[in-house]
C-alpha cells in the first residue's frame, strides 16, 4: 500500500525508470488532482456508495431472517433439514449467468441499481456463519425467556441480536467488502455509465479499457500521459474507505469468524 501511494504521488519519467519505492519521487500531485475534477469517477464514487447503503442493510436483515429459523432444532423447527439443504445446495449449484440476465430484464430492473443489489440480498454463506453463531449461544436462554411468555421474536431481538455482535460485525464487513469491490454485475446489468459503481469504471477504464466509452482526457491517461500513477491513485482510493473500516471491526470479524465455524 505504500509502494502504490508512492506511485500516485510520483511523476511520470521517474514511475516508467522503476526508481519509485516507498516514497514519492518528482513529487506530482497531477492524478489525485484529475481524480477530482473527473466527473466519472466521481459519480462512480457515489454509486458506490449507493449501492452500499442499499444492499448492507438488505443483506444483514435477510441474514438474520434467515439464520434464526435454522438454528433452532428440529423439535422447534421440523422442516430445518429440508431448508438447510436447500441453502446449501445454492453455493455448490448455479444456475448461470444467462438465467439471471433474463431473470432481471423479465423482472424490470435491468439497467437500475436494484440489479445490483437484489440477486446477492442473501448471502448464504454470511447466513450459515451467523446460524451456527446463533446455534452456539446457550438453549437455557431462550427456553427461560419461553417459560416467562416471550415468543421467538421477543426472544430474537431482545436475546440473540444483542448477544450476536461480533458474528453481526462479521457479516457486516463481509457484505461491505464484497458490494464495495464488485465490478462484474455492473458491467453485465447496467447499461448507463452513470449508474456503474466505481470497482465498475476502474475496470473498464485501467484494468480492460474501453476508448469507446472514454473522453479525451481519460485516452490520453490511458495512451501513456501518467498512466500507472492515476492507476494507483485509483486504486489506493478506491481501498481507503475499507482500510479505515477494517480496523475498528478486527476483533470482532476474528472472533465471529471463529465461532461461526465450529458448529454445522
Amino acid at each position: 500500500m505504500l509502494h502504490i501511494f508512492a506511485l500516485s504521488l510520483s511523476s511520470n519519467l521517474p514511475i516508467l525508470q522503476g526508481r519509485v519505492g516507498l516514497w514519492p519521487v518528482g513529487f506530482d500531485t497531477f492524478s489525485y488532482t484529475y481524480i477530482i475534477q473527473n466527473p466519472v469517477f466521481i459519480s462512480s464514487a457515489i454509486n458506490s456508495v449507493i449501492r452500499v447503503l442499499m444492499a448492507v442493510p438488505i443483506n444483514m436483515v435477510m441474514i438474520v431472517i434467515v439464520a434464526y429459523p435454522l438454528s433452532r432444532s428440529v423439535l422447534q423447527f421440523p422442516a430445518r433439514k429440508f431448508y438447510v439443504w436447500f441453502f446449501l445446495v445454492t453455493i455448490v449449484f448455479s444456475g448461470g449467468l444467462v438465467p439471471l440476465f433474463m431473470i432481471i430484464q423479465q423482472v424490470g430492473i435491468f439497467n437500475t441499481r436494484w440489479a445490483l443489489v437484489l440477486p446477492t440480498a442473501v448471502p448464504i454463506f454470511s447466513a450459515i456463519l451467523m446460524m451456527n453463531f446463533f446455534r452456539e449461544l446457550p438453549n437455557e436462554l431462550s427456553e427461560s425467556a419461553m417459560m416467562d411468555g416471550a415468543g421467538h421474536v421477543t426472544i430474537f431481538l431482545r436475546i440473540f441480536l444483542p448477544l450476536s455482535k461480533a458474528a453481526l460485525a462479521t457479516v457486516l464487513l463481509l457484505s461491505f467488502v464484497f458490494h464495495w469491490n464488485a465490478w462484474f454485475d455492473g458491467l453485465v446489468f447496467i447499461r448507463d455509465r452513470s449508474l456503474r459503481p466505481l470497482p465498475t469504471y476502474l475496470h473498464t477504464t485501467l484494468v480492460q479499457p474501453n476508448l469507446s466509452e472514454m473522453d479525451a482526457t481519460e485516452r490520453e491517461i490511458f495512451l501513456g500521459f501518467n498512466l500507472r500513477a492515476v492507476r494507483a491513485a485509483n486504486i489506493f482510493i478506491t481501498t481507503l474507505p475499507i482500510l479505515l473500516i477494517y480496523p475498528f471491526l478486527q476483533r470482532h470479524f476474528t472472533k465471529g469468524i471463529r465461532l461461526g465455524s465450529v458448529k454445522g
